[in-house]
């Protein structure tokens, strides 16, 4: 009887550490789940393993423990957690004018922040060491949307800007800091690739001010090739955010041999007159070796100055080549009268001859947001 009684209390014992266990185990799972990453938006369920991501063109279908293409998404246990929410890898206090945007808050320092992934494969990329990684890779710094705000307000800055990589990749940390921001009264900017859902981006653009999206190029074979995207569905963002009145500048990194053709540059310039207005700012950017295009030059600055050109007989009245320190087309000119009114060195404003804005010359009124 002694010994039956033995056994019930070894059992008894066994069956409680048992449950504490599971319940261990259940503790974890659910910080693994709940806390320490966040659930992402816009994905469902296929089956018991695996879930389906909509918040880019891709629609990755994602099996267990597995990310999407972004490397930011991950499913866990059938459900998609974003992997990047509050865990920025670069934190910044940038110029505004590094985005670049020349005709959003001109001088102004934006509160910039990023976490690694991205849903593009760019052969020059040059962030990679941040937007071909996921973020279990990277160092990160934990901030929470209410501390992002709070670091802008005490550095100063008007602007957070969701930047470096592919904003797009963090999605639910940008779209809840942005609202907190909002509320502050600080603005928000963001330098995207474009690639996006419909509904995703009509889900975020009522709390975005200013965007600089990057149009590679105009070629469907481009994207496909160089990018490993999808023209259309960018064109489309950008006639989205147009209808939504969002500042929108163009930067349209230039690459050798690539997308530096005159017919691919008119074509480019066409485009974004056409369907974005003269109004809207473009940046030529220097390519430099990279990434998987190492083995190629930097871009010739005749080839910029002749994008340039091309886009001002096209119409475009305010055009800009970035990444050549100095050079004269950094700096914004009225359209009308020619004087140099914002003259820029790098990313320093020299001189702003832009008052309510207008040119301080002649009065004309000058595309942006300035105060």
């Amino acid at each position: 009887m002694k010994g039956c009684l033995n056994l019930l209390n070894q059992f008894s014992q066994m069956k409680i550490k048992f449950l504490l266990i599971i319940l261990i185990l259940g503790l974890q799972l659910i910080g693994y789940g709940e806390e320490k990453y966040h659930r992402a938006l816009f994905f469902e369920r296929v089956d018991e393993q695996s879930v389906q991501c909509r918040l880019c063109p891709r629609n990755c279908l994602i099996p267990e423990g597995r990310y999407g293409f972004c490397r930011a998404r991950k499913n866990i246990g059938g459900v998609l957690y974003a992997m990047g929410y509050g865990n920025p890898c670069a934190v910044a206090v940038d110029p505004i004018e590094k985005k670049p945007l020349f005709h959003y808050l001109c001088g102004s320092k934006a509160f910039s922040i990023a976490s690694a992934g991205c849903n593009l494969r760019c052969l020059f990329c040059q962030n990679w060491q941040i937007s071909q990684f996921s973020p279990e890779e990277t160092k990160n710094i934990p901030l929470s949307p209410n501390q992002v705000v709070q670091l802008a307000k005490q550095k100063g800055c008007p602007v957070i800007a969701y930047t470096y990589s592919e904003p797009i990749s963090f999605y639910e940390y940008m779209l809840d800091t942005a609202k907190i921001a909002r509320s502050a009264g600080i603005k928000n900017i963001m330098h995207t690739a474009g690639y996006i859902n419909q509904e995703p981006l009509e889900q975020i653009l009522p709390f975005i001010d200013a965007a600089n999206v990057d149009l590679k190029g105009i070629s469907k074979e481009y994207y496909k090739n160089v990018c490993g995207g999808t023209l259309d569905d960018v064109l489309r963002t950008l006639m989205i955010m147009k209808k939504y009145k969002i500042w929108i500048e163009i930067t349209n990194l230039v690459v050798p041999g690539y997308n530096d053709s005159d017919a691919d540059i008119k074509q480019l310039c066409d485009w974004i007159k056409n369907n974005l207005g003269p109004d809207t700012p473009v940046h030529f950017s220097r390519f430099g070796p990279m990434y998987k295009l190492a083995h190629l030059t930097a871009t010739p600055y005749a080839t910029l100055e002749k994008a340039y050109k091309i886009a001002k007989k096209s119409g475009l009245k305010y055009v800009y080549i970035g990444n050549v320190y100095g050079n004269l087309y950094e700096s914004t000119f009225c359209p009308k009268c020619g004087k140099i009114i914002v003259k820029r060195r790098g990313y320093e404003i020299v001189e702003n001859n832009i008052k309510k804005g207008k040119c301080t010359f002649c009065g004309t009124k000058i595309a942006g947001v300035w105060e």
